[in-house]
């Protein structure tokens, strides 16, 4: 089971990391970045980047995010995003 979870969070990285780079990436001064960077802080994604990521998910997983759920603890680093795309697709603690 735990096999088919990995495999899982890492098609959804695989995805998000794929986007972000096309999208954001020709922005930033950054060729790359680790799954635990701050998208804010090493700028890979300003206020207006991530209202263009929160639709990216919402069309790509087929999840509704709430307002209250777009916070930094589910939307700054691509850990965070994908910890929160599992648990939104029920299939994280």
């Amino acid at each position: 089971m735990e096999n088919k979870d990995t495999h899982r969070a890492d098609a959804i990285k695989d995805i998000l990391r794929d986007f972000i780079t096309e999208r954001f990436l020709i922005f930033s001064s950054l060729d790359s970045f680790e799954e635990t960077n701050s998208f804010m802080e090493k700028g890979i994604i300003d206020s207006t980047g991530v209202l263009e990521l929160l639709e990216f998910i919402e069309e790509k997983f087929g999840i509704k995010i709430e307002d209250e759920e777009v916070i930094p603890d589910n939307f700054d680093s691509l850990q965070k995003l994908v910890n929160y795309i599992l648990r939104k697709l029920g299939y994280a603690g």
